[in-house]
């Protein structure tokens, strides 16, 4: 019995005090809860954090009155502030399909004297044969007594986007001994084509889509002599300013130094300023910073020392375009040679469009104020049909 007694008072302590087992785990996990504690305690005060940052930022929206209709209420909502995606920015996809789609129109007038690369330098700019003397068969070039323009129309297609491209030429500009009025003619045209969009624009039942003919950008010739602006290019640059945009270039920039080249720009950008001559880009069109600063680039090397050729030679095992002398080859694309990559970058791929705009917002709607407000304007005429944008005009097709 006393044997018995004592093996279950070895015993008790581990399987007879039940209580007594199960606080030893209880005070193992004493550690673990705490700290179970304050991870729930660090994750509410991070999702605490979190809200208040999402408030912070909605209330950053900014709350603005709209200025053209008072009382009503303008807030401007960011992408961080959208609960998700919406699809705004496809809309761009859109634009661009329908513009595809119905293609691209651009005028672009030259002017200069005869002999100064003016087709040539056209055919470069678009790498095809679109100048009148290039696409026109038999054609004999000769010193016309007037100045008359000639247009020629193309469809050029690239990438699947199509532009209507309409070159209109000056023979006889400047090439007479009296040139006198020589700018009249160029006026009266660019003067027409603002009329007739007009009574387009004011039929009861107009186009849904009106051809533009205007002028949208006019590039102007200057001979390389070195010297200052002649009485004639100031004069035309003049009148021609205020209807249409003028990017005046140096042709044949090839036949100066690069110091002569120089001083050559900067006698003109003098000339300019000094006479009150308007060329394109306007300073007073810049309508954000960062469109200010590349138009400055653009005003600092205005006017363009270009050199044009449809030619192609080799060069370190490379087709370029350029001209070939015995000195060396003169690489049109080669901004070191010339300037002429930075009148295409401002004619095609950069300011295209904002060509088009300026000749539509400023130019055009000059004219049309000043002729709506003519008390002899006869509104009768505007029932008269005009002839369509591919009327009398040679058209051709390229890809």
């Amino acid at each position: 019995m006393e044997e018995r007694e004592k093996d279950r008072g070895i015993m008790g302590p581990e399987q007879g005090d039940p209580g007594k087992g199960r606080e030893q785990p209880a005070s193992m996990s004493t550690p673990n809860s705490v700290m179970a504690k304050e991870e729930k305690g660090m994750e509410e005060r991070e999702m605490k954090k979190e809200m208040e940052l999402e408030m912070e930022l909605k209330a950053e929206v900014k709350v603005e009155l709209c200025p053209t209709v008072p009382g009503l209420q303008m807030s401007f909502i960011r992408g961080t502030d959208l609960f998700g995606y919406v699809g705004i920015e496809a809309v761009l996809d859109q634009m661009r399909r329908k513009t595809i789609k119905a293609g691209l129109e651009f005028n672009i007038m030259v002017v200069g004297q005869s002999g100064l690369g003016k087709s040539t330098l056209v055919n470069t700019l678009f790498k095809s044969k679109v100048s009148r003397k290039s696409c026109t068969p038999n054609y004999e070039e000769k010193i016309s007594k007037t100045v008359k323009l000639h247009s020629v129309s193309h469809v050029i297609e690239e990438k699947g986007v199509k532009m209507k491209l309409t070159v209109i030429d000056t023979p006889g500009f400047g090439d007479q001994i009296n040139n006198d009025n020589c700018w009249e003619p160029i006026v009266k045209h660019v003067n027409e084509q603002y009329e007739k969009y007009l009574r387009e624009e004011l039929h009861i039942n107009r186009k849904r889509r009106i051809p533009d003919s205007r002028v949208h950008c006019c590039i102007y010739f200057l001979p390389a002599t070195g010297h200052r602006l002649r009485p004639i290019d100031v004069e035309f640059m003049k009148r021609l300013g205020k209807i249409v945009s003028i990017v005046p270039v140096i042709a044949k920039a090839d036949t100066l130094t690069i110091e002569e080249r120089q001083e050559f720009k900067e006698q003109i950008r003098q000339d300019l300023a000094a006479n009150g001559i308007r060329v394109y880009p306007q300073k007073e069109y810049d309508e954000d910073p960062e469109e200010r600063i590349l138009n400055d680039r653009i005003r600092e090397s205005i006017p363009f020392a270009v050199v044009g050729t449809d030619k192609e030679h080799q060069v370190n095992g490379n087709k370029v375009l350029g001209r070939k002398t015995k000195w060396g080859i003169i690489e049109v694309e080669n901004v070191a040679h010339c300037e002429f990559a930075n009148l295409r970058d401002l004619l095609i791929r950069s300011h295209l469009q904002d060509l088009k705009d300026v000749t539509h917002d400023i130019h055009y709607e000059t004219y049309r104020v000043r002729r709506l407000n003519e008390s002899n304007m006869n509104y009768s005429e505007l029932g008269l049909s005009t002839c369509g944008l591919f009327g009398n005009e040679k058209l051709s097709y390229i890809t």
